[in-house]
């Protein structure tokens, strides 16, 4: 932790612990101290650690092939891409490495489609208030919070954000200067804010009604995290353009932009690149993460543990306990007090949670945890709270 202190630049406000392995849902402190983990390395670590089918696979392709330049095709990058737009019942997909980069993406569609349709003059893309798309210049311009913005101005221009759940603001915005709407259906980073069903089929039909690409951000919601494959087929919404990251090759590095319909074809050759997008490692990783979560019996069992863990909470009349909400296992809580210290002290005792805001707490477990596993957590958090 000192030379950490050295060598890293000071961007994260870090937990006084040092991981060196992990094993299931556990991971283990150079300390030889086991922790219980609520947070899958923030939605990532979907399967947990250790898996064996995720290891397997990415060990034998390590020995074939790790990475390949885009100018040439992998018969394993094909293989995921072709199993990842079936199951989100899209048409065409762009690899990248992360979440903010498959943003990125998905405003470049949704700008050129406008484009070309309908000339210069129609570019802005509508988000919502507490919205979190990313880091890079261009996505914090996307993110509805005023705190990520501190100290990077000037940002792109072209953005518009209005509040959740407001139907009357989102007719206003989708105007004649919009290309696109971005939103996520469930707020990750604003404390687990799932939009509202009359929300998203206003959405919907706004968009549809007036050549606006409907984007879903389904980074951190996306991929089985919330009890279906995708957070909209929940709200049964289908849009035009969906992106994820995170948990989709379940710890190594992958962003992927999906199109479908209208939108599938706007990106031509030398439109967009990324040199380490869709490598065959990330690729090998990814197909297992599909064969495991794209199972409705196993989407089933996140909806019911997610069910498990809300139904515990509530049941303890906690003073401290202002609100509980999520999908899934995409779970906030919020806290009277604040959730760093709660963090805190959940770790001092061997639980992992993290935080979303100053007073919301976010379970992220992994999906192949059990419910002995849910109860031992359980117990963690009920007496630290």
């Amino acid at each position: 932790m000192a030379l950490e202190k050295d060598v890293f630049m000071n961007t994260y406000h870090r937990l006084p612990v040092v991981f060196t392995h992990g094993q299931g849902v556990y991971l283990f402190g150079a300390d030889g101290k086991r922790y219980l983990d609520f947070t899958s390395g923030i939605a990532v670590n979907c399967l947990g650690y250790n898996y064996p089918p995720l290891v397997k696979a990415v060990a034998e392709q390590a020995e074939k092939l790790i990475h390949a330049s885009n100018y040439f095709q992998s018969d394993t990058s094909v293989a995921f891409a072709e199993r990842l737009v079936s199951a989100a019942g899209m048409t065409k997909v762009f690899f990248g490495n992360s979440g903010a980069e498959a943003n990125e993406g998905a405003c470049k569609i949704a700008r050129k489609y406008s484009l070309m349709k309908y000339g210069a003059g129609r570019h802005t893309i509508v988000t919502l208030k507490g919205s979190f798309h990313g880091r890079t210049i261009t996505m914090l311009s996307a993110t509805g919070q005023d705190k990520f913005h501190k100290d990077f101005g000037p940002f792109t221009e072209g953005f518009r954000y209005i509040p959740c759940g407001d139907i009357e603001a989102l007719d206003r915005a989708l105007d004649g200067s919009a290309a696109g709407l971005l939103i996520e259906a469930v707020q990750g980073e604003n404390g687990v804010v799932p939009q509202t069903r009359a929300f998203m089929s206003a959405a919907a039909r706004l968009c549809a009604e007036r050549d606006i690409l409907l984007m879903f951000d389904e980074i951190q919601c996306g991929m089985g995290r919330t009890g279906s494959f995708l957070a909209a087929t929940g709200y049964g919404v289908k849009p035009d353009v969906i992106t994820l990251a995170k948990g989709l090759a379940g710890g190594v590095p992958v962003g992927a932009v999906l199109a479908g319909g209208k939108s599938a074809d706007v990106l031509d050759v030398g439109d967009h690149g990324s040199t380490f997008g869709g490598n065959p490692l990330a690729a090998a990783a990814g197909l297992v993460v599909l064969e495991t979560v794209d199972n409705q019996a196993f989407l089933k069992e996140i909806a019911r543990k997610g069910e498990k863990i809300t139904t515990a909470i509530r049941a303890w009349n906690c003073p401290s306990i202002k609100e509980v909400r999520g999908k899934g296992l995409m779970i906030g809580v919020d806290v009277a007090g604040d959730a760093w210290d709660i963090m805190t002290a959940c770790l001092k005792r061997g639980l992992l949670v993290l935080s979303a805001g100053q007073n919301t707490l976010r379970f992220l477990p992994p999906y192949v945890i059990t419910d002995a596993e849910i109860d031992a957590g359980l117990a963690v958090l009920r007496e630290c709270l």
